[in-house]
């Protein structure tokens, strides 16, 4: 298994509690060492185990090979789960949930309260109106309840929005400044967290969000996708649509960038912020001009910086 000890002899075992014996408070200990031990080479880890007296047997042995891995295994989880980019996961998954679930229960307030109040409206906006009204009857309390629990979601997804806006800066500040809190949020849910994002391709990352559209390409049943969830960004939004695909290149290219420094180093770069400023300033200079070209490849290999620069 593992060896962090100067004897060659010594494994992950080592100056663990010794067969026969109560556990002690090396477990911790053990578990560090199944995470972060390595060996020069194999050794027979079970025989050196009974050697040492740590087991009695090579079965002994495994057993407590097995309880130290899950535990290992648990803790890395639970460090995982309480990193800062995961809890940045979570409250963007939390806020679309609310979001959504507060659009659906509306739908069914509007039309619930459309047949007991003639002045009802539809919508968040409806619903907390009829939610301030003073029921009248066990029909009326309920549909006003369920009203109040519509306003209780939109406000919950608001809060979530203005938590999301506080914490996405500090965990990734380079792509939250310049992708925006939200989509910098959304862009390293969809990646699963902020190192999985930064170690993908800017091709990659210019598609995400856009995964049904780009597997009926792969299939032949539709073109290749420009762009995923970074159409909300105003630099593809408001670019004119022959120009979107180098749009996105560009953006995609930086968002990347912007990852893999926010992951690396944690520094904020203004150059990367100006470059990009730079580039769409280019790009929107087609449009002044007359330029036509768009996507018909104009601009080369620019958009692929994000590939070919060095990481942070």
């Amino acid at each position: 298994m593992t060896d962090t000890d100067d004897s060659a002899d010594a494994g992950w075992f080592a100056g663990g509690s010794p067969a026969g014996s109560e556990a002690t408070d090396d477990e911790s200990a053990l578990r560090a060492r199944i995470l972060d031990g390595e060996a020069d080479q194999p050794r027979d880890w079970p025989g050196l185990a009974v050697d040492s007296g740590f087991a009695g047997s090579s079965d002994y042995y495994y057993d407590r090979l097995h309880e130290a891995t899950v535990a290992a295994t648990r803790e890395a989880v639970r460090e995982r789960e309480r990193a800062d980019d995961q809890q940045l996961i979570h409250a963007v998954r939390a806020m679309d949930d609310c979001e959504r679930t507060a659009n659906e229960l509306a739908e069914r307030a509007a039309e619930w309260a459309g047949s007991l109040f003639d002045d009802a409206e539809p919508g968040i906006e409806g619903a907390r109106a009829v939610a301030e009204r003073e029921p009248d009857g066990e029909l009326e309390r309920r549909a006003v309840s369920l009203a109040a629990r519509v306003v209780d979601l939109a406000a919950e997804r608001d809060a979530l929005a203005e938590t999301i806006d506080r914490i996405a800066p500090a965990v990734a500040p380079n792509l939250a400044e310049m992708a925006g809190p939200e989509l910098a949020a959304r862009l390293i849910a969809l990646a699963g967290g902020l190192e999985p994002l930064a170690k993908k391709p800017s091709g990659t990352v210019q598609v995400l969000g856009a995964e049904d559209a780009l597997f009926a390409h792969l299939s032949g049943r539709a073109p290749s996708p420009k762009h995923g969830i970074i159409y909300t960004h105003e630099y593809v939004r408001n670019t004119r649509p022959e120009d979107r695909g180098s749009a996105s290149r560009a953006l995609a290219g930086k968002l990347t960038l912007a990852a893999r420094v926010d992951h690396y180093s944690g520094e904020r770069r203004e150059t990367l912020h100006e470059e990009l400023r730079e580039r769409m300033a280019t790009i929107r200079a087609r449009a002044e001009e007359g330029d036509g070209s768009g996507d018909g490849g104009s601009d080369g290999g620019g958009d692929t910086d994000a590939d070919t620069e060095g990481d942070a």
